[in-house]
């Protein structure tokens, strides 16, 4: 796979993660000249923004790691964007993806959803 197809691959797992565990997917990759956030979900009135890292092993630092502060920027200026500045219950967290191969499938080794994460 391509890094492309490594990227979208983890955002549908964590997509269904998060439907999984009874959040709404409102978006997904929600696009702006300064900015794009991969999931914008709901669960019990807060809405979520969600960047996802999809990685084979953290061997270089947790995927987490690679959301700087400017990219936390971009995600926040976005979400401001979207929201209109409506919603008071909301909040960012990223969803670290592992991914594995065998016989030439890719699966989720470990999925890791960390809430509030800038």
């Amino acid at each position: 796979m391509n890094t492309k197809q490594i990227g979208d691959f983890g955002e549908k797992a964590a997509a269904e993660y998060l439907e999984e565990n009874d959040y709404e997917i409102l978006e997904r990759n929600f696009r702006l000249k300064f900015g794009e956030i991969d999931i914008i979900a709901e669960k019990n009135d807060c809405i979520v923004f969600v960047e996802v890292k999809t990685r084979r092993d953290n061997i270089f630092g947790e995927p987490s790691q690679y959301v700087d502060y400017k990219k936390q920027n971009h995600i926040k200026n976005a979400a401001a964007v979207y929201t209109n500045i409506e919603y008071t219950d909301m909040r960012f967290d990223v969803i670290e993806v592992f991914y594995a191969e065998k016989n030439g499938k890719f699966y989720v080794k470990e999925l890791r959803h960390i809430e509030n994460a800038f």
